[in-house]
């Protein structure tokens, strides 16, 4: 199984590592915009070659799957041209700067008839995991909470640029907006907006969720002050709750709660990546799709596009 790497930053490192690290999956090039980053990932790595294109990338590799790692602004264009060459795609979130950019790719790979994945890693994480395996047995409406937080000018002093930090619910909530996704059932049918968006004057933002199946979700998000990343599910007595999100506490009504740490092989690479990977190739070689495809990806962009109307 041969996997090439686009692009050359930290993502990039973290997934190349994860790949790596599976049996049989041969990092097979690597090509980014900036050589010298490039070269340096394929020197602590061992990836044997830089490719200064992405069709000498292909042409020389003939990699099965594409990990396409760009920043958010270049999504778009990169994805694009990868797409029109024969090969699967890992797309790193989020596929593009909004709705509209996603669209672009979804229709673009339906043309091409591509597989295009997009690396919502967190439900690959053990407690995620964990979570879905205990609730899979549980009847009942699930009552699914996501707390999110973020910061604008956080953001930018970090160097984002002007655009992607104006859609930075696509670029970093899309984390914490896809467990409901993961954890509750059925497409949203309705979506009231307690708190609306105000990118003037960013402050609390909170959405309230109904399901096809029944599900009830509650979306709070702080912009510009302290808060945790943490997802919560709720059903037949018994409380989920992923804070931080790599580690899973339970409950039991009219019981203590009890807190399972993450899986220690964790912490060897970015948690979740490994079975991200691992799930990847499985779906090349023949076995079951299980990864998130890019009209799942879509589905949570969707709902951003309705809490936050932006």
């Amino acid at each position: 199984m041969r996997v090439a790497i686009v692009g050359a930053g930290k993502m990039a490192r973290e997934h190349a590592r994860a790949f790596k690290a599976i049996p049989g999956v041969v990092l097979a090039g690597i090509h980014s915009r900036t050589r010298a980053r490039a070269e340096a990932l394929a020197f602590e790595l061992g990836i044997p070659r830089v490719y200064d294109s992405l069709a000498e990338l292909h042409e020389a590799t003939r990699a099965d799957l594409a990990v396409v790692t760009v920043f958010e602004a270049a999504m778009k264009a990169v994805a694009l041209a990868c797409l029109d060459l024969p090969w699967a795609l890992l797309l790193e979130k989020p596929p593009g700067l909004d709705v509209a950019e996603a669209e672009d790719i979804a229709r673009r790979a339906r043309a091409r008839e591509r597989r295009v994945w997009v690396g919502l890693n967190r439900q690959w994480l053990s407690s995620t995991q964990a979570a879905l395996g205990e609730l899979a047995s549980v009847e009942g409406t699930r009552f699914v909470k996501v707390q999110d937080q973020q910061n604008l000018a956080q953001a930018a002093a970090l160097g984002h640029p002007p655009e992607v930090v104006r859609h930075w619910m696509y670029a970093n909530s899309i984390h914490l907006v896809d467990y409901f996704r993961i954890l509750a059932r059925g497409e949203v049918v309705k979506v009231d907006n307690v708190l609306r968006w105000d990118l003037a004057r960013p402050g609390p933002v909170v959405a309230f969720l109904r399901f096809a199946s029944g599900d009830l979700g509650l979306y709070e998000a702080l912009w510009h002050a302290p808060g945790p990343w943490a997802a919560t599910v709720t059903a037949a007595g018994q409380r989920w709750e992923l804070r931080p999100l790599e580690s899973l506490t339970t409950q039991r009504l009219g019981e203590r709660p009890a807190t399972r740490e993450a899986d220690p092989r964790e912490s060897e690479l970015k948690p979740g990546f490994r079975l991200q990977a691992e799930k990847a190739v499985a779906a090349l070689r023949g076995g079951p799709d299980e990864m998130p495809s890019i009209d799942d990806a879509l589905r949570t962009m969707h709902l951003i596009r309705a809490i936050y109307g932006a």
